[in-house]
């Protein structure tokens, strides 16, 4: 590896851990959002914030606003807006190591899919690579047969149509602008909301206090409470999202992408230190545990 790409290398892990130590932070925020507003409110008022965001990235150069494809980048988006609702819904209803744990088993959704449905052939270490995730994640988010509660399995399908949204960014949306794709998904979420809060209007629905009526409450205002956590959300997201993309058109994608799983590290750390919202042992096991699955198949598609 020469010198320019050596620099290049650490420039895009510089960004890749800057990015998820601003997702860690600011996503362990979202339980101060759920105690006031609902999840469809909350990302209808965020597109509305990040729209224009994307839009003024497009007009100082970072890629155009028209899309090569319009129908893929349309079913990508609606991909991501579904795994980002689930994410944010369990957000509001679950610590956030169980949640990222959720998430990111997206590695080993993208591993089962290609080869049960794309028909690509997996070799041993990413079928071991799969089985060590899954493991990985019935200690984190340790399911109870006798008790089971269905709010666990939001990360879950986060994780699935993160993978979803993952193979159809490689396969479908190749020649997409980065900000083509970034202001799809934000405007696919924000008109998925403002669906959520129609529904809601139409049907409304008695909506517990507190972060467990988060998934069912409509409009609420004012929100001043929740307003300073909005904000940040979108401001922070965009940036996060940026960071990503950016370290991804820098360096090579198998090695960056095992700084992503720095995320598990830091949200944690962070509601450890801040809330003080510990990770029994057999949950830090699990985290491990998905981490390596994830090294595991970033390494063999190198």
């Amino acid at each position: 590896m020469n010198t320019e790409a050596k620099s290049h290398t650490l420039q895009a892990a510089a960004l890749m851990v800057a990015a998820m130590l601003t997702i860690g932070i600011i996503d362990n925020y979202v339980i101060h959002l759920a105690e006031e507003i609902g999840l469809w409110q909350f990302h209808f008022i965020r597109g509305l914030m990040t729209v224009p965001l994307v839009v003024l990235l497009s007009l100082i150069g970072f890629g155009t606003l028209r899309p090569v494809r319009l129908g893929r980048v349309v079913l990508r988006s609606l991909l991501s807006a579904v795994a980002m609702i689930c994410y944010f819904g369990a957000l509001g209803l679950l610590p956030i190591s169980q949640v990222l744990a959720g998430l990111y088993t997206s590695p080993i959704f993208i591993v089962v899919i290609t080869a049960l449905f794309l028909k690509v052939r997996i070799g041993p270490w990413r079928v071991l690579a799969v089985a060590v995730g899954f493991t990985g994640t019935l200690f984190v988010l340790q399911p109870d047969p006798a008790n089971f509660d269905l709010r666990i399995l939001m990360p879950v399908l986060a994780g699935l149509f993160y993978a979803l949204a993952a193979i159809a960014t490689r396969s479908l949306c190749a020649g997409e602008s980065t900000v083509v794709l970034l202001g799809g998904a934000m405007l696919a979420l924000g008109l998925v909301g403002a669906g959520g809060l129609i529904w809601l209007a139409l049907f409304p629905v008695e909506a517990p206090p507190g972060p467990e009526g988060f998934l069912l409450r409509g409009w609420v205002w004012p929100m001043w409470h929740a307003a300073p956590w909005v904000v940040l959300q979108a401001v922070g997201s965009v940036i996060a999202v940026f960071m990503i993309t950016r370290a991804y058109q820098l360096g090579e994608p198998s090695l960056v992408g095992v700084f992503e799983y720095s995320v598990m590290i830091f949200g944690p750390l962070y509601a450890l230190v801040v809330f003080g919202q510990g990770v029994g042992p057999w949950q830090g096991v699990g985290i491990g545990l998905i981490v390596l699955a994830g090294g595991i198949i970033a390494v063999r598609n190198r």
